[in-house]
């Protein structure tokens, strides 16, 4: 699991059968410190996510167990939208 940034929505004229009536957002990868890391992805978006919204998600497999037709071929799924982050003591 990952936190990301919601940087907009991506349109694809055609689908697999099992993405039908899923959305894609383009999501920028962030650290624990809200920082950039490496370049934006494409996420299926399971909880209606909107531009600017720290997200968490799943990749790999995870991600396409979080859809409703299960084992679509994802990379990544958006799971949650985060409220806050905080670090306690030296965790970096």
């Amino acid at each position: 699991m990952y936190l990301g940034r919601v940087l907009g929505s991506v349109v694809a004229e055609r689908k697999v059968p099992g993405l039908s009536g899923v959305r894609l957002l383009l999501v920028q990868p962030l650290d624990g410190q809200q920082r950039a890391v490496g370049g934006p992805e494409v996420a299926c978006d399971t909880v209606s996510a909107g531009p600017g919204d720290v997200v968490t998600l799943v990749g790999s497999r995870e991600a396409a167990l979080a859809l409703p037709q299960t084992f679509v071929p994802v990379d990544a799924a958006i799971v949650g939208i985060v409220d806050a982050v905080t670090i306690h003591g030296s965790a970096k």
